[in-house]
């Protein structure tokens, strides 16, 4: 059987994660942070500026351009995604099911860490 923390290593293997600061460039550039935490979460620890709100269960349909769920920025499959949880953990895992996004590397709290 394959752990948690196996998922974890296996998707963050494939991904390029930016911290804080090269997600604010990625972004300048026209990357979306996709904020996946549920609503307690960002009423507890404070909301992205900037960021689109999609949680977690609704992710994959959201984003794909190809749905009928979709979101408009989900214009075509080049489209960048910076995925963000709390910390990073379940934000690797969500960016590695959609094979063309990556996910902030230290999460939610980096970013607020960097940017206050």
């Amino acid at each position: 059987m394959t752990t948690v923390n196996d998922l974890l290593a296996a998707a963050r293997a494939r991904l390029d994660r930016p911290d804080p600061q090269r997600a604010a460039e990625l972004v300048r550039r026209g990357a979306y942070l996709v904020d996946t935490r549920p609503a307690w979460q960002r009423a507890e620890e404070g909301e992205l500026p900037g960021a689109l709100v999609i949680e977690r269960n609704h992710l994959e349909w959201r984003l794909d351009p190809a749905s009928d769920a979709r979101i408009p920025e989900a214009v075509d499959h080049a489209v960048t995604w910076i995925i963000v949880c709390s910390e990073g953990y379940s934000s690797s895992l969500a960016a590695a099911s959609l094979q063309d996004a990556t996910d902030l590397d230290g999460g939610y709290q980096a970013w607020r860490a960097t940017f206050g």
